[in-house]
């Protein structure tokens, strides 16, 4: 991890309108840089001048690169997940909904390589002081998932079904990215681990 990566952060409270429309234009100008040129291209100077903060205020908002690129992780999962809700997955049973939601966020990465490249290599290097960023990836994950299965109360069994499919999405993404697996693979990889959501449905449930 970059040595300008803090260790621990105190607790902020809430941020203003403001404030949060800085840290939007924050994640803008990351996904930017990284959309052109990747991990590398992500310099905190270059971020803080194309999003016209002074780079001190951006390390207040963000302690270290992997920091920013793992938030910027967690925005663009939000907003793929608003565009999933506009046109919910087609498939008679829920691991169908699932893969298919998952295909459909894996190819919304595809499209833009050097950004997907640049936001997985720092959920990798991340380190416990990026524990609230990657979190939130987790639970950006999670709720995609689940609303593509059409579960508000999920069980303990089908919490752990998810959790598999998440860290297999993952995984298929890095050997995606490493040039070690096709799409073809990667979409039955994700095919039939989504299977585990079925197995994990209760009696009764559809």
């Amino acid at each position: 991890m970059p040595a300008e990566a803090s260790t621990s952060r105190p607790a902020t409270p809430p941020l203003t309108e403001r404030q949060e429309a800085r840290r939007r234009r924050i994640l803008r100008a990351s996904a930017q840089l990284a959309s052109r040129g990747g991990f590398d291209a992500v310099q905190m100077r270059e971020v803080a001048e194309s999003s016209q903060v002074a780079l001190g205020t951006l390390y207040r908002y963000f302690p270290s690169k992997v920091h920013l690129l793992v938030a910027t992780m967690q925005d663009q999962l939000e907003h793929m997940h608003g565009t999933l809700r506009k046109k919910p997955p087609a498939g008679d049973t829920a691991a169908e909904r699932v893969a298919v939601t998952l295909m459909r966020a894996f190819r919304a990465l595809q499209r833009e390589p050097h950004l997907a490249d640049a936001m997985v290599r720092a959920l990798t290097f991340a380190d416990r002081s990026v524990s609230p960023e990657v979190d939130q990836v987790s639970r950006q994950t999670t709720a995609i998932i689940l609303d593509a299965i059409g579960l508000e109360d999920p069980g303990p069994e089908q919490l752990s079904a998810v959790r598999v499919i998440e860290h297999t999405w993952h995984s298929a993404l890095i050997t995606w990215l490493s040039g070690r697996a096709s799409i073809a693979q990667v979409k039955i990889d994700i095919e039939t681990v989504c299977r585990l959501i079925d197995l994990a449905e209760p009696s009764g449930r559809p």
